[in-house]
């Protein structure tokens, strides 16, 4: 009987993956794949938390909303159980202007560090360009073979920037993998409102109206009460 439990064992340890959420802000990884990622952690995958932006007081923010800010990356954290939580910190909004090299150096210590099997990032054609940057950035860290570990990447879509691009047939997002969060949404809800500066009214985007709404909307292309859709890049079967 020890055999065979250490061999069951052994049969879980193949089977959990890595999986890396990145985030260009802290509130996209929960709004793109919250539930995805408690789902994740049900399976007894390993999640890791990679945030590419920060504020601090020395670019302007007040201290108090620093502290706060901090607070909510904590909290959410915390309740996901993430492995670990990577803050490269530099500045929100200003991605564009920072070299690429510079941006990709940290990234790639974070991928050969965790060697994740699992990717989920922003959609490349976001309207924010610290969306954008994040994408082209993460990716330039994605070939097989200088990450060999790397399986499967995803996009997914982040209420008030997705959908504001540009509806053309290279920018519009096309979902192609949906993930029943049924179980998870209510949690997914409840982490939400730790980033209670980011909630809007409804009906804007960001109210919890609205990700309901989407979440429901996504849930009925596969006949779920609720669901989050990505893209898929790619997928190493």
């Amino acid at each position: 009987m020890g055999m065979i439990h250490k061999y069951q064992e052994a049969q879980k340890e193949v089977i959990m993956n890595k999986i890396l959420i990145v985030s260009a802000h802290p509130d996209d990884e929960t709004l793109g794949c919250g539930g995805t990622i408690l789902k994740h952690k049900s399976q007894n995958d390993k999640v890791f938390w990679l945030i590419l932006t920060n504020i601090d007081t020395k670019n302007g923010w007040d201290e108090e909303k620093v502290k706060s800010r901090q607070k909510e990356i904590d909290d959410v954290a915390v309740t996901y159980g993430f492995e670990d939580i990577y803050k490269l910190d530099f500045p929100t909004t200003t991605l564009d202007i920072i070299s690429m090299n510079d941006l990709i150096k940290p990234i790639s210590g974070v991928m050969n560090k965790i060697k994740p099997n699992m990717i989920y990032l922003p959609f490349k054609s976001d309207i924010h360009t610290d969306h954008q940057v994040t994408f082209d950035a993460v990716m330039a860290c994605t070939k097989t073979f200088r990450y060999p570990d790397i399986r499967k990447i995803m996009m997914y879509e982040c209420l008030s920037e997705t959908e504001f691009a540009p509806a053309y047939h290279d920018t519009v997002f096309i979902p192609n993998y949906f993930v029943d969060i049924s179980d998870y949404f209510n949690k997914k809800i409840e982490i939400m409102k730790n980033y209670s500066s980011e909630i809007m009214s409804s009906p804007y985007p960001r109210s919890l109206e609205i990700i309901e709404a989407q979440a429901k909307l996504r849930g009925s292309r596969i006949g779920k009460k609720y669901a989050e859709a990505f893209s898929m890049i790619f997928e190493i079967s």
